[in-house]
C-alpha cells in the first residue's frame, strides 16, 4: 500500500511512495502529527540520481523490520533536495555544526517534534559496517533515548539552533584591493595537482567557477604558469571517465585523482557550467578541442536531457540497479564491436582506449584516452555507441529547475556567438522557461511535466535567470531582456536583501546566502555580478548595495579567496569595473569574432547609430576611435591598468 508520497510530483519522492516506511512529504500534516503524538522526526533528504540514496533505500527503506521501527516510533519525512534547496541548505548547515565537516546525500537528521535537531548523519548502513552501527540498532537507541531524556535532546537541539542563528553576528570587514587576484591565483597554484590536473586529491570535482575566474585573471597578469595550469587541467578532465567520450557530457565528479572513475550521474548544472568553461577556454587559447567539447556537451544536453525546450535536472548513476552499468565495457564485446566496424587492429584500438581484459572498474572498462590522434578513433567510438543503444539508459529526473535551466540557456547564448544556429534555440528556451515558471508576476523554482509550479523561487533562481537575461541582451541587444532582468533584480532585492545581508530563502527556513561555491557558484556572487552589469547598463543605481554586500564578506574574501571563486571575481569586477563597447550594428556584426577574443574580460556591448567605436563607463564614455584596432588598443590598456 503506498504511503503519503503517492500524490507528489517529484520523481524522487514518488520512487519512495511504495516503501514500507510510512513517508510523509514536508508539510504541516507531518509536523502536526509529530507534535500530537510527541514522536521524533526522521528527516531524510536526497535526490533521484544519488547513488548512496539508492543504496540506503534498498538496504533500509525497503526493509520491513526497519520500516516497522520507523513507523512505530518516528514520523518519517522525505525531501527532494532539488525541489527544496532551502530545507536542504538549512540542514546541511545543521549537519556541519553537529559533525564539524560538510555532509552529503542522503542526509539523515533526527529532530524533536518542534524541529530541534539532536542527531545527524549521511548514509547509514542497515547492518554494522564502515565503523558505524546498523540503522535498526541506531533507531532503537534513539527511540530509547528520546523516551528517557527528551528534555536533554531538546536542550541539545536548542544549543545547535543558537549556534546556527546567533542573535548578533560578528561582522569583520577589511579593505578590498586588487591583490585579491594574485592571492587567489597563488592559492590555486598551491593546491593544484601537477600530475593529473584539478585541485587536491580524490574525490575531484570540476570546480568550473575556479577556472573561469582564473581565465579572467590570466588576462590581467599573462602568467605563463597559470596558462599551463588551466590547459593541463582542462585536458586531463576530458580524457575519458569523468567526461563521457561516447555520449558526451560530464559526470558529477571523479572518485579518483586521475579523472578516470566518475560518479556516473550527470547534472544539468555541471554540464551547463563546463560547456561555458570550455567555450571560454577556446576563446582564450584558440584550441579547437575545447570548442568541440563545449558543442558536444550542449549536444548531449539537447539530445538526452531536454524535452525540446527545457532541460531536465539529472540522469542517474545506476542502471539495472548497478552503478555505471550503462557506461562501461566488457573487453570481448568491445573487441567484437571493433571487428564488426572494420577496424584494422581491434586489440590495439582497445588498448589505446584503455579497454582491457581485467578492466579498470569492477572487471569492466571505462573509456580513457591517454594519447591523441588514435587511428580510426571515430569509428571505434561509434561502435561503442552502438553497443550502448542496446542497453537500458539510466533514469532521468525530468524535473525542470529554473536556476539550472538558466545556466544551460546562458551557455546556449554564448555558443550562439560562434554558431548562429544556437540563437533561436537559446531564445526559444528562455521564452519557454519564463512562460513555465513566471506566473502572475511570481517566479517559481521548479515544475515537472504539465504540473503548475508551487514552490516559489529562491535567490539562486532570481540570480541565474537575471544573469541569463543580461547575457541574452548582450548577444541580441533586445531591450526587453534587459528590462525584465531589471524587474527581477529589483524583486530579488526587495525579497532577499535585508540589513545589508542577502538571504537564500525566507520561507520555512530563513537561510543566509553563502559566498562559497559548492556544487555550483554562489547565488550571491551571481546576483552581484548581475547587479554590477545592470548598474552600468541601466539608469538604476546599485552601487551601494553591491559595495555593502561585498564589504560584509571582505575579511573572508581577502584572507581565503580560493574558497569563493565567483565572489572573488565579483570583487575584482567591482574594483576594475565593467565597461561597455559601443558601435553600430554593422560594426558589431563585422567584428563579432574579434570582440569575443578581446583581452579585457569585464566587457559588455551596446549598439548605437555611430560608425565609430566608444568605450563607456557608468554615465560617461572615456575612449573613442574610428577603427576597431584603435579601440582594441584602448581596451588592452585597461587590462594592464593597476595590474
Amino acid at each position: 500500500m503506498p504511503n503519503h508520497l503517492i500524490n507528489e510530483t517529484s520523481p524522487y519522492l514518488l520512487a519512495h511512495a511504495k516503501n514500507p516506511v510510512n513517508w510523509y512529504p514536508w508539510g504541516e500534516d507531518a509536523l502536526r502529527l509529530a507534535r500530537q503524538e510527541n514522536k521524533p522526526i526522521f528527516l531524510s533528504i536526497g535526490y533521484s540520481s544519488c547513488h548512496w540514496c539508492h543504496v540506503m533505500e534498498k538496504e533500509s527503506f525497503e526493509n520491513e523490520m526497519i520500516a516497522k521501527i520507523l513507523n512505530e516510533n518516528f514520523i518519517s519525512i522525505k525531501i527532494d533536495r532539488e525541489e527544496r534547496p532551502d530545507i536542504d541548505k538549512y540542514f546541511q548547515e545543521v549537519y556541519l555544526l553537529m559533525n564539524g565537516r560538510s555532509g552529503g546525500w542522503p542526509t539523515s537528521i533526527f529532530l524533536t517534534p518542534d524541529l530541534k535537531p539532536f542527531y545527524s548523519a549521511t548514509y547509514i548502513p542497515s547492518t554494522p559496517k564502515y565503523g558505524m552501527m546498523g540503522f535498526d540498532e541506531l533507531l532503537n537507541v534513539i527511540t530509547k533515548r528520546y523516551k528517557q531524556d527528551e528534555s536533554l535532546l531538546k536542550e541539545k537541539g536548542n544549543e545547535i539552533l543558537e549556534f546556527l542563528n546567533p542573535k548578533k553576528r560578528k561582522i569583520e570587514a577589511t579593505r578590498l584591493e586588487l591583490g585579491i587576484e594574485s592571492k587567489f591565483t597563488a592559492q590555486t597554484k598551491s593546491i593544484y595537482d601537477k600530475n593529473f590536473g584539478g585541485f587536491g586529491d580524490s574525490p575531484k570535482f570540476p570546480q568550473a567557477s575556479t577556472y573561469m575566474t582564473l581565465i579572467d585573471f590570466y588576462k590581467f597578469n599573462n602568467d605563463d604558469e597559470l596558462f599551463r595550469l588551466i590547459k593541463h587541467s582542462l585536458n586531463c578532465m576530458v580524457r575519458g571517465g569523468f567526461y563521457d567520450l561516447v555520449d558526451g557530457g560530464f559526470c558529477r565528479y571523479s572518485t579518483d585523482k586521475k579523472w578516470l572513475v566518475p560518479h556516473f550521474e550527470k547534472m544539468t548544472y555541471d554540464n551547463a557550467l563546463l560547456c561555458e568553461l570550455y567555450l571560454k577556454a577556446y576563446l582564450l587559447t584558440s584550441d579547437e578541442k575545447y570548442k568541440s567539447i563545449a558543442f558536444d556537451t550542449a549536444k548531449f544536453m539537447l539530445d538526452r536531457m531536454s524535452d525540446g525546450e527545457l532541460f531536465y535536472s539529472a540522469s542517474d548513476a545506476d542502471s539495472k540497479g548497478k552503478e555505471g552499468e550503462y557506461f562501461v565495457y566488457d573487453y570481448d564485446e568491445a573487441l567484437q564491436a571493433f571487428k564488426n566496424a572494420g577496424i584494422n587492429d581491434p586489440a590495439m584500438t582497445a588498448k589505446q582506449l584503455s579497454i582491457t581484459k581485467n578492466g579498470n572498474f569492477e572487471g569492466k572498462s571505462i573509456i580513457n584516452c591517454k594519447e591523441e590522434n588514435i587511428p580510426q578513433y571515430d569509428i571505434a567510438i561509434n561502435a561503442l555507441k552502438d553497443l550502448r543503444l542496446k542497453r537500458e539508459y539510466p533514469f532521468i529526473d525530468k524535473k525542470i529547475i529554473l536556476a539550472w535551466n538558466a545556466m544551460m540557456i546562458n551557455s546556449l547564448f554564448l555558443l550562439s556567438q560562434i554558431d548562429e544556429s544556437y540563437t533561436d534555440k537559446a531564445k526559444d528556451s528562455l521564452a519557454y522557461l519564463i512562460k513555465k515558471l513566471y506566473k502572475n508576476n511570481t517566479l517559481y523554482h521548479s515544475t515537472i511535466n504539465d504540473n503548475e509550479p508551487k514552490i516559489e523561487a529562491f535567490l539562486e533562481d532570481y540570480a541565474y535567470l537575471t544573469n541569463t537575461l543580461i547575457g541574452a541582451y548582450n548577444v541580441t541587444h533586445k531591450k526587453s531582456y534587459l528590462d525584465f532582468a531589471t524587474i527581477l533584480a529589483n524583486e530579488a532585492i526587495k525579497k532577499f536583501y535585508k540589513n545589508y545581508e542577502w538571504e537564500f530563502a525566507n520561507g520555512d527556513f530563513a537561510t543566509k546566502a553563502e559566498i562559497y561555491d559548492s556544487s555550483y557558484p554562489s547565488s550571491l556572487a551571481i546576483m552581484l555580478d548581475a547587479l554590477l552589469k545592470l548598474d552600468i547598463l541601466t539608469n538604476f543605481d546599485y552601487e551601494e548595495i553591491i559595495f555593502k554586500s561585498i564589504e560584509r564578506h571582505s575579511y573572508s574574501l581577502m584572507r581565503q579567496p580560493i574558497s569563493s571563486p565567483l565572489m572573488c571575481s565579483a570583487a575584482s569586477k567591482y574594483l576594475r569595473k565593467y565597461v561597455i563597447l559601443k558601435s553600430s550594428k554593422v560594426n558589431m556584426e563585422n567584428f563579432k569574432n574579434e570582440i569575443l577574443k578581446l583581452n579585457y574580460p569585464y566587457l559588455l556591448t551596446e549598439i548605437n547609430d555611430d560608425d565609430n567605436w566608444s568605450i563607456c563607463g557608468k554615465g560617461a564614455c572615456f575612449a573613442h576611435a574610428s577603427s576597431f584596432n584603435e579601440i582594441k588598443i584602448e581596451l588592452d590598456k585597461l587590462s594592464i591598468t593597476n595590474s
